[in-house]
């Protein structure tokens, strides 16, 4: 299958989650991954043979969730597929608040949907995952290692500093949208959601 055919037949079939190549002909996997996250939230997880950081740092940017490196076995990549379902089910599945509302600000976790001042804010689900758990838990800084535990959860098999691109891309959003960055970094410990900043 081709990038072109992959985007014609995602909304068709409606897939729990997508194992995307980068090397695909007619339309590469970042661009396919870009034209999904514009419109669906459905898990990500890029296979390439091309694990310099940088390639793993885009692929996250580009919104998607994990990153396998070829030559990979088939075990990691069932172990790493039921890890991202399992994070999505656990997350649709929590019977906490269901909606966080601050100035401007409006996430609602049964519909996974972010808002910020009146405008729906498409995100991929980590890191609707990642500014839920942060904004729930105001003023209280996690480091790199509570916030996989809690967001990606202890079988998470990628590099710590994906938490990093995450917070990065969500601060970008925040700051596009809200004109404030809300999660801010304690040097040496970790990172934060500020409220009233």
């Amino acid at each position: 299958m081709d990038g072109e055919e992959a985007l014609q037949k995602v909304p068709i079939r409606h897939p729990d989650l997508i194992l995307l190549d980068i090397m695909l002909p007619k339309k590469d996997g970042w661009a396919v991954c870009r034209e999904i996250r514009k419109q669906l939230s459905i898990p990500i997880i890029m296979l390439t043979a091309r694990g310099e950081e940088l390639d793993r740092v885009l692929g996250l940017e580009m919104g998607a969730d994990d990153y396998i490196t070829k030559p990979f076995s088939p075990r990691e990549m069932v172990a790493r597929v039921k890890a991202v379902l399992r994070r999505m089910h656990h997350a649709e599945g929590k019977k906490d608040a269901e909606v966080i509302t601050l100035p401007g600000l409006i996430l609602n976790n049964a519909a996974k949907q972010v808002e910020m001042n009146g405008q729906v804010v498409s995100m991929p689900p980590k890191e609707f995952e990642l500014l839920w758990f942060l904004a729930g838990n105001p003023d209280r800084v996690f480091s790199r290692e509570q916030l996989l535990q809690q967001v990606w959860e202890y079988d998470y098999l990628g590099d710590p500093r994906t938490v990093d691109t995450h917070i990065k891309r969500l601060r970008e959003k925040l700051s596009a949208h809200m004109g404030k960055r809300y999660i801010k970094t304690a040097w040496g410990q970790g990172y934060k959601f500020e409220a009233g900043n």
